[in-house]
């Protein structure tokens, strides 16, 4: 976990392993979940929506706190989950397409391997391919996180290691298995190319062995924290140079109606220059239009927004929003804004309290947390208004417009069609 309880003060260190979905790698165990009443769930699950099991070299341990949605979901709840991975039209469908039409967002595609070998370098380091395994720096409810090295070009890869006969008998809702939620988050990564994003590299998938492997950009920096602004927080500066990565990145992903789901400072890690990458794309959905419509919200209960607490239709990007305004109070504030002791407690507080900032607040600071923290998401910031803000721009400047690969080739197209045009004219006069 990066938070602990209400307080910031005490800040874990961030490894790679964090952007990815996997807990970053600890000595002790994770106890049992705590049921209180029956119906409500531990403090500790409010703030991190991850479970993770243990995995000895190749061999997959599985483990009873799995997640699982099987038989002991209502109907009303496996509707619910349903709704929320089948929109109008699977992401999967979507996303299937616009990988058949070259309609991706990348110069350089994602290379893809079909043949695992499995061997060893000259100092006995198990080999995967010509990846040289380091050390374990991670692990999940669906694999593992290993860092490796490339014998090509010396550099570092976190490696996502997954047993594909563990994805197919993990069940995440009641028509699909966890390789439904691997598979769309790899076909996602393949669309994407953004310097606030994290790259994927390779895909290695061996239609003749058990292992499928995602190599990943290996980021080694961590969270800045020197104790600077208030008590846990990181200070308006350091705070204000992130946001603007993660409102960035985010913009990115929403401009390819893209809903991340999941944004909160563990899928979110920080290179050693201090940029910004986001991560884990578990529970992202992809949309064929501006309609973003979901119902229920997978995400982490403590960066859940107002309107996917009341069971209602919801639009993605509006709650993805709300996130990065909950992601920005914990930056500077160093605890959360609505933290109850069980889940129904916490949602109360999203949807009913008001949001507590000290008197002596940067009145444009003060602004921007209530405009991102509107819990009527008609009236709540957009991204866009978010990057114009003054407080965002402050004396950074407005930021970068970053133009993409698709929309590069698009302009590209237009501008070499409108010469044709323009020829074709000249020509018959």
């Amino acid at each position: 976990m990066f938070f602990k309880g209400h307080s910031l003060a005490t800040v874990a260190e961030m490894g790679c392993c964090g952007c990815f979905g996997f807990s970053f790698a600890r000595n002790e165990k994770k106890p049992n979940p705590v049921m209180h009443n029956g119906n409500h769930i531990s403090q500790q699950l409010l703030l991190d929506d991850d479970v993770e099991y243990e995995e000895e070299d190749d061999e997959v341990e599985e483990d009873n706190d799995n997640r699982s949605y099987g038989e002991d979901m209502s109907d009303n709840e496996k509707r619910d989950h349903e709704e929320f991975r089948n929109p109008s039209k699977r992401s999967e469908d979507i996303l299937l397409y616009r990988t058949q039409n070259g309609l991706i967002c990348r110069e350089f595609p994602v290379k893809e391997t079909h043949k695992v070998v499995r061997s060893e370098d000259e100092n006995g380091n198990k080999m995967v391919n010509e990846y040289v395994r380091e050390y374990k720096i991670g692990s999940g409810s669906y694999g593992k996180v290993v860092l490796y090295r490339s014998q090509v070009d010396g550099q570092h890869y976190a490696i996502k290691a997954f047993h594909k006969s563990h994805l197919l008998k993990l069940r995440v809702a009641p028509s699909e298995t966890a390789m439904t939620d691997v598979l769309r988050e790899v076909l996602i990564m393949k669309m994407l190319n953004h310097p606030n994003i994290v790259n994927l590299i390779e895909v290695i998938d061996d239609p003749n062995t058990d292992h499928f492997y995602m190599v990943l950009e290996y980021v080694e920096g961590k969270w800045v924290f020197e104790g600077a602004g208030p008590a846990g927080g990181l200070g308006q500066r350091v705070s204000r140079r992130y946001l603007r990565d993660i409102v960035s990145g985010l913009m990115y992903l929403h401009s390819h109606n893209i809903v991340h789901g999941d944004i909160k400072p563990d899928n979110l890690l920080v290179t050693a220059t201090g940029t910004v990458k986001i991560g884990d794309f578990s529970v992202s959905q992809v949309f064929e239009d501006e309609n973003d419509e979901l119902r229920r919200s997978p995400g982490t209960p403590v960066f859940t927004a107002p309107e996917c607490c009341l069971g209602l239709t919801y639009h993605g990007k509006a709650a993805d929003t709300w996130a990065v305004g909950v992601t920005l109070y914990c930056m500077i504030m160093g605890q959360y804004p609505f933290l109850g002791d069980t889940l129904q407690d916490t949602y109360d507080k999203i949807v009913n309290d008001p949001m507590r900032l000290p008197s002596g607040m940067n009145p444009l600071l003060k602004n921007l947390l209530e405009g991102l923290l509107c819990k009527d998401p008609t009236k709540r910031l957009t991204l866009e208004k978010v990057a114009a803000h003054p407080w965002v721009v402050g004396d950074e400047g407005p930021m970068p417009h970053f133009l993409c690969w698709c929309k590069r080739n698009k302009l590209r197209r237009e501008q070499m069609s409108d010469g044709i045009i323009t020829d074709a004219l000249i020509n018959t006069n």
